[in-house]
């Protein structure tokens, strides 16, 4: 498993880096981070596919930057349909750049596997985050006002500062009649978990 992480508005950059480094359990072999005007990615990563090349944040062709957490089990087959895009890795991290290049927010409708992810859009000024259909892989965020953070743990997320930590009522209560916190509620408020097969944007 890798860990991701994010703040978009006015923020702090060592907030970001109290982020990530709380993820380091998550992704021992690598971290990374990539600072732009109002945003902020953090990334710690498990190396399994293209163990040299796949860094990440990772950038596309277009001014856009990649975190993601998880697996893409149809990358190969991906790969071949965007052959018109000039890869630099072995990774499926850089297919779903790719596929996002091509097709906006429609490129989760062609990823098969377990994942959680963010894309920067430069050029829109948008932050693109999607979750799998099964909630294999988490992520959690919090917004107020102009400012928005996310994070692949509740842990990572309550380093933003902030962020209040103060009991979600609502959610203990469904804790203690079901066992679960239902998304997407979190035990914080102000607190959500994206609910799996999700967007945001």
């Amino acid at each position: 498993m890798c860990g991701i992480c994010g703040i978009a508005g006015r923020f702090d950059p060592n907030a970001l880096s109290g982020m990530t480094s709380k993820l380091a359990h998550r992704g021992p072999d690598d971290e990374g981070e990539y600072l732009g005007e109002s945003i902020g990615l953090g990334f710690r990563r498990l190396s399994i596919i293209d163990l040299d090349r796949g860094r990440q944040p990772m950038r596309g062709c277009r001014p856009v930057h990649l975190v993601f957490n998880g697996e893409i089990y149809n990358y190969r087959e991906l790969r071949e349909r965007l052959s018109s895009h000039q890869f630099r890795t072995q990774s499926d991290s850089e297919v779903i750049l790719h596929l996002y290049e091509e097709k906006g927010e429609a490129c989760v409708e062609d990823l098969q596997g377990m994942f959680s992810f963010a894309i920067w859009d430069e050029e829109k000024n948008t932050l693109f985050a999607a979750r799998d259909r099964l909630g294999k892989k988490p992520f959690v965020y919090w917004q107020s006002g102009k400012t928005f953070a996310f994070s692949s743990e509740l842990a990572s997320l309550l380093e933003f500062p902030e962020i209040k930590r103060e009991v979600d009522l609502e959610a203990l209560g469904a804790y203690l009649t079901y066992m679960v916190v239902p998304a997407p509620m979190t035990m914080f408020r102000g607190i959500r978990k994206l609910p799996p097969g999700h967007c945001l944007t």
